[in-house]
């Protein structure tokens, strides 16, 4: 069983950047597929980046490749989500993932959820 703690939430101005972290208990951490949803009001939760076991392979949304960076430490079992360039519509509850399916870009395809962390841009 997987447990997950997200930290890192804050309320920045657009144009900034954030660091989530995501701290991980569990026996199956260095096999999991990490990943990192969000969900804004009102829509439905939504992939953000993914990244597999060994860390090397990431596949991100359309809407952050370039801005966001995702990476994991298999020996402090975290995994983080760099973002950049951050604007409004980044703004929402991001929930570190975990489970065992590539690619996991589906809500679907996730066994364990954290419990969320709020990030919100002001424009």
């Amino acid at each position: 069983q997987e447990h997950l703690v997200e930290s890192g939430g804050a309320l920045v101005q657009a144009g900034g950047s954030l660091r989530l972290s995501c701290a991980a208990s569990g026996r199956f951490f260095s096999r999991a597929v990490m990943g990192w949803f969000r969900q804004a009001p009102g829509k439905e939760r939504e992939f953000v980046g993914g990244i597999m076991g060994s860390g090397g392979m990431t596949d991100y949304a359309d809407s952050v490749k370039g801005r966001f960076t995702i990476s994991r430490d298999n020996v402090k079992n975290a995994v983080y989500l760099q973002m950049n360039s951050l604007q409004a519509e980044d703004t929402a509850v991001y929930y570190c993932a975990a489970g065992f399916r590539w690619p996991m870009t589906e809500a679907q395809f996730v066994n364990y959820w954290g419990q969320g962390t709020q990030v919100t841009v002001s424009s």
